[in-house]
This record gives C-alpha cells, structure tokens and sequence, in this order.
C-alpha cells in the first residue's frame, strides 16, 4: 500500500511540476504588472530613471569590461564574431551616452498621431500608447541589453531580456546597472527583466508566451531569426539577413567612391550595416576598380568577384551565386560590374535582404531612380551603409533593424516602440 501511495505521489509531483510555470513566465507575469505602472509614468520619471542608469554603467564600467573579459576568454569565436562580444571603456562610454540621448528625446508616449471631428460633432484622435511587454532575443552583443532596456524605459514598456550564452556575463553586469537606473528613479525594478541563465529552454518559453509578451524582437544571426519566426506564437518584429549592397554610378566621384566603400566595408565588419556587395559601373570600372581593390586589400579585406570584375582585376577569386547571395559579418567583399542603374537594381532584387543599399553619384535623376527603385528599408545617396543604426539617425540607439513592411521599417528607435488607440470625444451623441 505504502508503495502505490509513494507512486502516486511521485505522479502528482510530475504533474505539478510539469504544469508549474517557468522562469521566463514568472519573469513575463512580473513585466507585465510593471508595464502598467511604467505606461502612466511621466516621462520626466522615464528620464530620471535612464539618467541614473546612464550615472550607474560609468560607475559600474570596471565591473562590466571585467564580466565581458570572463565572456571573452570564454569565446572561440572568429574576429568578427569577437568584435561584437568585445567591450571598451569607449563602448561602455557610448552605452551610457546613449541613454542619456534617448533621455533628450521628446516623450513617444501620449503624442496625438491624428486628430478630426466627424459631422455629428465626435472628436476621434490616435494617440501613441506603449506596446506593453516586449521580449529580446540577441545573441553576442552585451550593447543590445543596454540599448533595447533603454528604448523601452523611454517608450513606456517592459522588456524581457534573453542574450546568448556567449555574453552571459556582460549582459548580466549590463542590466544590474539598468535596474539600478529604475531604483533610482523610484520605478518598478521589474520593467527590465533578463533570463537567469543560458538555458536554451527560455527562448522556447518566450516564443510560446502568447498573453504575456507582446512583441518579440531577435537580434541576432539567420538561424535565430528564421526559427523565432517560424515558431513563435507571439507578433515578431525582425530583420532578415544584412545583405547591404553599395552601387558606384558611372557619375560617382571617384575619391568619394574610394572613401565611402572603404567605411561602408571596413569600419566594422560584423554590424548587419557593413556593405557585402560592391557594384559598380562597367563605364569607369576599369580604372576606379583597381584602386578601390588596392584600398580595401590595405586593410585586410578579401574579395569574391564576377568575371567581368577579374577581368579587370584577375587576381580576385570568382564569386559564387551562393557568394552573392551570403552576409559575410567579415572583411570579405563580392563584386560585380554592372551596365547601369538598372541593372543594379536588377542585382539587388535578386539577391538583397531589404535592409540598406547605397548609391554613390553626382546624377540626382539617377539617384531618385535608384532609391525609388528598391524596396528596402534603407536607402542612401553619397553616403556609407554604416550610418543605417538607430544612434546616427538620431533616436538614441536602436532595438534592431526591421526589414519587413509592417509596423516599422528600418532603425526600430522608441517612437517605433509604441502602438496606439483611438480616443472618441463626444457631448452626449448616440448612434441611430
């Protein structure tokens, strides 16, 4: 008898342990109560709080370069990979910077969007409202623990943090000095949540945490992308794959050409801005693109050309249609000589990913037929790739670069952060 009770027992402890809740549910449940309270929070509040956090990553910078070294010493990963995992005192700087940035920025929250009256005399206005609890998968970069904690306080929501087993050190420094921010600003410390370890089981539970979460945003590489959106049961605001293409018109200066292939490259290799396509026109291809080669082998860059572009330059291995079609995130460039704006963008279409394309020429109808002609996020004229980040278009920082065509597009800054509702005013009006 004894035995039938123990196994019973054991059944139901099974049963309650699998119904129980886990972690990154209780954290969720926790968020959410505070993004009520931070949604009706004055902004001056929201400030105060991303001020102190700002005051508390100086303070706290030896600790966090310390956290990110364990990080560090810890990695096998490539150069590339290492420099988005990799920490400075100006990185910390920059971090802190931004926060107060963010601070300087006008309150997202309450804006009137629209505003009319109807012929019956109701007054209907769209107001901006926070999303409520948004979620953050990021893998390597400790910064987007900053940034995206950041973008919420300021916009008025929660957020749930899950980085990658990899920074788990730093991202845990990171967001001790944002709780710190709250507690100083007297806001629920639970506005900015982090996962308590690297366990992949908490992405899973995430994904699944329809009611709690409301917006789920993965930073990171294809695979976490692609599985987040293939399983999540939660609205997914991501990018796909940082395919940036940087077209030189045959109208190009050549030395600004030169200058802004060389940064648009080589500035940072592995940020989703960093151009991994070079096109250029067959007009002036034989003389620019051999001193375009030369500046960018200088720095350690490596290439993959099309036949037309080793016609010029031989020595360039030849690039695969999987070459053109691949986000290296490292000092490897494709090249490929086309005839004109069109069939740039031809290229494009084939093998883009929607986030940033430029084109380099002193042509204004060209230009306009080239930023009219894509469909991508981001789009510039005279100017390197690397300026597609939040921070540059002056929103403080960014939560990710959206590529799709709902809700945002391009740098996801706090105003892209909200949502809104409708607010009908009336004098006593009833429907007949």
């Amino acid at each position: 008898m004894k035995a039938h009770e123990d196994g019973e027992q054991s059944v139901i402890t099974q049963t309650v342990a699998a119904s129980a809740p886990g972690p990154m549910t209780v954290l969720a449940k926790r968020a959410r109560l505070a993004a009520r309270t931070l949604a009706t929070t004055p902004s001056s509040a929201r400030d105060r709080a991303l001020w102190a956090a700002a005051a508390a990553l100086r303070e706290a910078s030896a600790t966090i370069l310390e956290a990110n070294a364990r990080d560090l010493e810890a990695s096998t990963a490539n150069d590339a990979f290492r420099d988005r995992l990799t920490l400075t005192p100006e990185r910390v700087e920059a971090m802190a910077r931004g926060l107060e940035d963010m601070a300087d920025l006008p309150d997202p929250v309450g804006r009137v969007l629209e505003e009319w009256t109807r012929p019956n005399g109701l007054r209907i206005r769209r107001v901006a409202t926070p999303v409520g609890v948004i979620g953050v998968i990021y893998e390597s970069r400790p910064n987007v623990g900053a940034d995206a904690a950041g973008l919420c306080i300021k916009s008025g929501n929660a957020v749930l943090l899950r980085g990658g087993s990899e920074s788990l050190h730093s991202a845990r420094a990171i967001h001790a000095a944002m709780q710190a921010g709250l507690r100083a600003a007297d806001l629920p410390e639970d506005a900015v949540q982090i996962a308590p370890d690297a366990d992949r089981a908490h992405v899973a539970e995430m994904l699944g945490a329809a009611g709690l979460v409301d917006l789920l945003i993965p930073r990171g590489g294809r695979s976490l992308v692609e599985r987040v959106q293939k399983d999540a049961r939660v609205p997914v605001l991501a990018h796909a794959e940082g395919l940036c293409h940087t077209y030189i018109h045959s109208a190009a200066d050549p030395s600004m050409a030169r200058r802004i292939i060389l940064n648009a490259k080589m500035r940072r290799v592995g940020i989703c801005g960093a151009t991994e396509t070079l096109l250029i026109d067959a007009a002036i291809a034989p003389g620019l693109l051999p001193l375009i080669v030369g500046d960018l082998a200088e720095f350690g860059c490596g290439f993959k050309a099309d036949a037309a572009a080793r016609e010029i330059v031989p020595d360039m291995p030849a690039a695969t249609e999987k070459d053109f079609g691949t986000e290296w995130l490292d000092a490897m460039l494709n090249i490929a000589v086309v005839d004109g704006v069109d069939e740039a963008l031809d290229h494009i279409a084939r093998y883009g990913s929607s986030h940033t394309e430029a084109i380099v020429t002193s042509d204004e109808a060209v230009a306009n037929r080239f930023m009219n002609g894509t469909d991508s996020a981001v789009v510039m004229w005279n100017a390197s790739t690397q300026f597609c980040d939040g921070g540059e278009f002056g929103f403080g920082a960014e939560i990710g670069i959206a590529t799709g065509r709902f809700h945002a597009r391009g740098p996801v800054g706090v105003e892209q952060l909200t949502t809104f509702r409708y607010e009908v005013l009336g004098t006593g009006q009833v429907r007949t």
